[in-house]
Parts: C-alpha cells; sequence; structure tokens
C-alpha cells in the first residue's frame, strides 16, 4: 500500500546532540524528550550521539526503554566517518559495522545507513563549516574499489540474516560521491537489501562546481532505500569562480523538494526519510522541514510509486 502524507516515516536525525555515549539514561531521556516535544515520533540514532554497536545488552535495554517512554522508535541507524576502505582502520570499522548491524537486529532497527566518509581532517576542524576544506578521497586503483565492493557484500549478506537493509549514503570524493560512481557501486554490490540514501545535500554545499541536483537525484532515487533529507542556498559567482554554501531550510534551499519528491515516488521510493540540519536549532529546522514535507508529500489514493531497483523497508 502506497505511503500518504499524514502517514510517511519521517525521523529527526540526533546529529545536533554531542557524544552521550556513555552518559546516563537521564541524558538520553533529555534528548529524547527534547525530540518528542519537536513533534517526533522517531529519531534516527547516529553514532555520534550512542554508539549501538557498542552498547552491552543492559545498555541497549535502557536505550529502548527510554525511547518507549518518550513515546518514539528508532527505524535507523547511521553510521559517521567509518569507512571500510579506511587506509589505516578499513578492517576495524568492517568488523564495527557487523556489530551495528547485530546490535540494531537485537534493537529492532530495520535499517543501516553507511558509507565511506572518513573522520574529519584539523584543517576541516578548523573552519566553520567543515565542508569548505577538501577532505581525504578514495583511491583510484581499481582493487580499492573493489575492496569496498566486496565489502559491502559481506555486510550486505549478513544484514539479509537478521532482516537489516543497507544504505550507502552520497558523499563527494568517495566511491559515492558522483551519480554515476554510486549507482555503479551498489550495481556491483548487487544484493537488493543494500540500497542508496540520496543526500544530495553533501554534494550541493561544496564550494566547487558540482553536479546539478536534478542529474543527481534522477540517477540516485530508484536505488533508494532510505533518504537523508537536508538542503542548501548555493550561490555562484561566473566572473571569479567563487562558490557560496550554507544550510538552509528545505523550502529555501537551492533544491526544489516538491518536484524531487514526485521524482521519487516515480522511481519507487517508499522509505523513511531523516531529516538532518547543520548550524543553529537544528531541530527545530527539522521540525519546521517535517511539516513542510508533510504538507508536499500527496496523498496514497493520488499517486501510484513506480518500480524501484532496490527492496524498499518493511515500515
Amino acid at each position: 500500500m502506497a505511503l500518504s502524507a499524514s502517514d510517511w516515516p519521517i525521523s529527526a536525525v540526533l546529529l545536533q546532540f554531542p557524544d552521550a555515549h556513555d552518559a546516563p539514561v537521564e541524558v538520553w531521556a533529555d534528548v529524547l524528550g527534547q525530540a518528542r516535544r519537536a513533534g517526533f515520533d522517531r529519531v534516527d540514532l547516529i553514532d555520534s550521539w550512542v554508539r549501538p554497536a557498542d552498547l552491552d545488552s543492559s545498555r541497549r535495554g535502557e536505550l529502548l526503554a527510554v525511547l518507549r517512554e518518550n513515546g518514539l522508535v528508532a527505524p535507523v541507524v547511521a553510521v559517521a566517518r567509518k569507512s571500510v576502505v579506511d587506509p589505516e582502520n578499513g578492517a576495524e570499522n568492517l568488523a564495527y559495522d557487523h556489530r551495528t548491524i547485530d546490535a540494531a537486529a537485537d534493537l529492532g532497527v530495520k535499517l543501516i545507513c553507511l558509507g565511506l566518509h572518513r573522520p574529519l581532517t584539523p584543517a576541516q576542524r578548523a573552519v566553520q563549516w567543515f565542508w569548505t576544506v577538501d577532505g581525504p578521497r578514495d583511491s583510484d586503483e581499481p582493487e580499492a574499489r573493489a575492496l569496498a565492493v566486496t565489502r559491502f557484500q559481506e555486510l550486505g549478506r549478513h544484514a539479509a540474516e537478521v532482516g537489516v537493509q543497507l544504505s550507502l549514503e552520497l558523499y563527494e570524493d568517495t566511491y559515492l560521491g558522483t551519480a554515476a560512481s554510486a549507482v555503479r557501486l551498489v550495481e556491483e554490490i548487487g544484493l537488493r537489501n543494500v540500497g542508496l540514501c540520496p543526500d544530495v545535500g553533501n554534494l550541493i554545499r561544496l564550494h566547487r562546481p558540482i553536479e546539478q541536483w536534478r542529474d543527481l537525484y534522477a540517477a540516485t532515487l530508484p536505488y533508494a532505500n532510505y533518504w537523508q533529507v537536508k538542503s542548501y542556498q548555493r550561490d555562484e559567482d561566473p566572473a571569479t569562480g567563487a562558490v557560496f554554501a550554507f544550510p538552509a531550510p528545505l523550502e529555501s534551499g537551492i533544491v526544489n523538494h516538491r518536484e524531487v519528491l514526485r521524482m521519487a515516488i516515480d522511481a519507487g521510493f517508499q522509505g523513511y526519510l531523516g531529516l538532518e540540519h547543520y548550524g543553529g536549532d537544528g531541530l527545530s529546522v527539522c521540525a519546521r522541514n517535517r511539516d513542510y514535507l508533510r504538507g508536499i508529500l500527496p496523498e496514497s489514493g493520488d499517486y501510484t510509486p513506480g518500480t524501484s531497483r532496490v527492496d524498499q523497508p518493511a515500515l
């Protein structure tokens, strides 16, 4: 059955909150209570806040309990900056992802978002917006790309065994850094439970020439099984080549999300929408974005979804 504007699952991704992995339950409850008071009934856990892979069974039980006490569910775990082809920590990150899959199954989480982006460099940490400074770049060697395929296949098979889907996040200068490369990667992996997270916001914010957002979405949405949604304003000076980009609410950013949502539905997308925002009161901006999306999503009787190239999560 097609989703509707009123029941489409929309979550707040908890990236704006600091590391609370070792914090007492009361700290978790405070954050989750803020999300609930902002009108959310779902939150996407991100491991920069709490790492499900590194919680023992008792602490996972506490996390589930505090989610329920606040009337929340967590359909997604997002793993940040732990590339499986990181030259220094790739094998360690692979093991961490396997633990995340098992933890997700234990928590009843249906989907894990993974990527190939690596930790921020000191130069990126020294500026206001980290994306204005280039970070690490994936190797051009075929063997390195083949390793990414092999390791994601390994993770995908493990995830399928426990009923979890994987979604691979677009990010610059990785094998998920262009539309063509991302689509090629997921096709090379070749598993129905491994799709793309078309987080085009990660690319349109770059202070350099970029692919047009319509082209990025047109290529990647047929493979999408999860979508982290955020937007930016972007201005380019053709005389000097200067580019400026900064976070913006969905309705006022450079991307026309009314148009893109129809593109997604026509491509068969029926997955979770996870809202992100950098700067200021990110949670309140996400709440505003949620209401905006509810206002432009169609009712289920008004459309028939297209056919996706990957499986959609069981919502």
